[in-house]
């Protein structure tokens, strides 16, 4: 593919809108993508990519809240880009398939979301990019399953497993954020809901993670959705 084609790249913030980077080294889903996300109105797109690098330099550039990151680019480099480009914004991963290994890794990379090609709609597209934009953790039904299939498998057959790493080795208060943070709700929507400062419900956050063993949102919906099937 050439390099990237990148429009009015200078995009000012427009009230709440959502501000997206788009990576796909194929042209024309890069642009449908574009196409889509305009179209909702709720989502400017203030950069495209056709590579990690090019990737790397605008979402420095232009500080966007969440980039739609193609898997199927050369796998390695889609791989190494992601954690870097997670520091910087939230990462909806797009990929041909809900294969365990490719949803694991791009999760374990610092991925929020995890959408399968031709498996979504318009509306579950946005749906995804804000939820992702606001650190949900989004994956496609078939990314849940192998997630949470993986994380049991990997859990079930280690040896000397610790204490923690179960869902039930959570407190109550722990059990009760974890059940909100499932439903898709943000740290300061729980602090709301429970009367808790954001403080508080990130350091609670926190604890679930290193019980669970996990060290994202989505690796820890998936982990409970195994253990729950659907988390109550």
């Amino acid at each position: 593919m050439g390099d990237v084609i990148t429009g009015d790249m200078q995009v000012e913030r427009k009230g709440a809108l959502i501000r997206a980077l788009v990576v796909d080294d194929d042209l024309v889903v890069r642009k449908g993508l574009i196409s889509l996300l305009h179209a909702s109105g709720r989502i400017v797109v203030v950069g495209e990519a056709a590579d990690g690098g090019r990737a790397l330099h605008l979402a420095q550039q232009q500080s966007p809240d969440v980039t739609l990151l193609d898997l199927g680019m050369p796998l390695l480099e889609s791989l190494q880009t992601l954690p870097a480009l997670s520091k910087l914004c939230k990462v909806l991963v797009m990929a041909d398939g809900g294969e365990v290994a490719d949803v694991d890794q791009a999760v374990s990379a610092g991925a929020t979301g995890y959408l399968v090609h031709c498996q979504f709609s318009a509306v579950e597209l946005i749906t995804a990019v804000l939820a992702t934009a606001k650190g949900r953790g989004h994956l496609s039904p078939g990314a849940i399953t192998a997630l949470a299939e993986n994380l049991r498998t990997m859990r079930s057959g280690r040896a000397g497993l610790p204490v923690g790493g179960r869902p039930h080795d959570l407190s109550r208060r722990e059990l009760q954020i974890m059940e909100h943070i499932a439903r898709g709700r943000t740290n300061p929507e729980i602090a709301r809901v429970l009367f808790l400062s954001e403080k508080t419900v990130k350091n609670h956050v926190n604890h679930i993670y290193a019980k669970l063993q996990v060290h994202s949102r989505a690796a820890a919906v998936a982990l409970w959705l195994g253990a729950y099937g659907g988390g109550g």
